[in-house]
């Protein structure tokens, strides 16, 4: 191991980590790459063994106006309510909004309860003319992800 990087803490690291890959509010997310890089720096400050559910709310121009977790579970599962994501949506004023979830597990392919989810959410947004750009799930291992929009799943 390098001899300057032991000197460096893990909270250094991980604000390093943070300010280089986490978007900032009025920022692009130009790709489902970076989408997924933005979202393991935001979980950086969330513990790894259980599922995290969280949304990225974008303006109209498809600027950030917050990343946030909006359900913490457990090793398996997080329980989101379409109805709470509804009411921030439209707090915010948001136009679109991205979801993501981590797996602790590691098994990036979505479960069957992650697409019904996926297509609940998408038809509620609808109603309100908001749009679902993507659902990501996010390792926090490696740098792999799955997009439902690559894989034209939304």
């Amino acid at each position: 191991m390098n001899s300057k990087l032991k000197d460096i803490s893990d909270n250094e690291i991980r604000e390093l980590f943070q300010s280089r890959f986490q978007r900032k509010r009025g920022e692009k997310l130009q790709s489902s790459r970076e989408t997924a890089e933005h979202i393991r720096a935001f979980l950086t400050k969330y513990p790894r063994d259980v599922e995290h559910f969280g949304i990225i709310y974008l303006d109209t121009q498809l600027n950030i106006i917050e990343t946030e977790i909006i359900s913490s579970g457990s090793l398996a599962s997080a329980s989101v309510f379409p109805r709470e994501i509804i009411k921030r949506v439209l707090a915010l004023e948001s136009g679109s909004i991205i979801c993501f979830h981590n797996h602790p597990s590691q098994e990036l392919l979505p479960s069957s309860s992650d697409k019904a989810l996926t297509n609940k959410l998408k038809i509620a947004l609808q109603s309100i003319d908001t749009q679902l750009i993507d659902h990501l799930v996010v390792s926090h291992e490696n740098e792999e992800f799955f997009s439902f929009s690559d894989q034209r799943l939304i």
